[in-house]
């Protein structure tokens, strides 16, 4: 408590947070915005409110992954990842509280200009983002404990985001755009993947069980190596079946990239590396989205 004295108060909330891992929000939203581009529907407002709800959602899970982890008594000193401000008592639990609420409310208050220019798909990916925010680690049944949370990064933040920044630009959805999401959704997972590879035996001990626990270290290693391979292989299917051009296989220009992240994440556990190898997946994610954006814009 002494150290959380020394640190300003703004500076806490940007551990809170977690700016690390944001580039998981703005991916899907590039690429929902290119894809509008490239079929003249490019609305800015919608699109700029979809990435700031984006944003916000991100935030909001952090938070509420941060106290109910802690709550749950999961975050224990033992844990190998970056600081954790309820754990470490570098924020009360109940500013904290007013943190997610806060966040929330604002993620509401984008919402619902998107739903009214959306309707009720936009209302139903909202209500069920923020339900997920708060059920992901919290509520008597948390599915993040469960082996679920792979599968929620994946439906949350590759095939809705995808498609919803898309749909409140064009009112509609095509083929091109669900498939265009599963790339970006799977290099979100695999983010998730080397935080839980790297927590896979504080999470044992807590009885968190993640699907990295279920795997084991080396099946969660296959898990990324799997993600990845799945991402490369959406552009060149695209191309080969001619629902693109060539120009998104500018997606392989992050590759040696891909290639560095493999070696260090089939390495055994090590808590820094695989916090680097968390961010840089969470890099690679980005620039690949960007260049598969500007691909399918080209």
């Amino acid at each position: 408590m002494n150290q959380a004295s020394e640190i300003p108060h703004w500076r806490v909330w940007l551990i809170a947070i977690r700016p690390r891992t944001l580039p998981a929000a703005l991916s899907p939203v590039l690429v929902g915005i290119a894809l509008a581009l490239s079929n003249d529907a490019f609305a800015p407002w919608p699109a700029l409110a979809a990435l700031g709800g984006a944003l916000l959602i991100q935030i909001g899970a952090n938070l509420a992954n941060d106290y109910f982890d802690y709550v749950n008594g999961t975050d224990t000193a033992r844990r190998k990842g970056p600081t954790r401000v309820a754990q470490s008592g570098l924020i009360p639990l109940d500013h904290l509280q007013i943190g997610i609420a806060v966040t929330l409310a604002m993620t509401t208050l984008l919402g619902s200009y998107l739903i009214a220019v959306g309707g009720w798909p936009i209302l139903a990916i909202g209500l069920a983002s923020l339900v997920s925010v708060l059920a992901y680690s919290g509520g008597p049944w948390p599915f993040g404990y469960h082996g679920l949370g792979d599968l929620f990064v994946f439906l949350f933040f590759g095939l809705a985001a995808v498609c919803g920044t898309y749909f409140v630009q064009a009112l509609n959805l095509t083929p091109l755009v669900v498939a265009a999401s599963v790339p970006v959704g799977v290099l979100t997972v695999a983010i998730l993947v080397v935080n839980n590879l790297r927590d896979i035996e504080t999470d044992r001990q807590t009885d968190k069980h993640t699907l990295a626990v279920m795997l084991g270290p080396q099946g969660t290693r296959l898990e990324y190596h799997l993600l990845l391979v799945t991402a490369y292989a959406v552009p060149v299917l695209l191309w080969l079946t001619e629902w693109a051009r060539a120009w998104v296989l500018l997606t392989w220009l992050t590759l040696p990239l891909a290639l560095r992240l493999v070696r260090v994440v089939q390495q055994p556990s090590d808590g820094p590396a695989l916090n680097k190898a968390l961010a840089g997946t969470a890099n690679l994610g980005l620039m690949f989205s960007a260049l598969f954006g500007l691909g399918l814009l080209l």
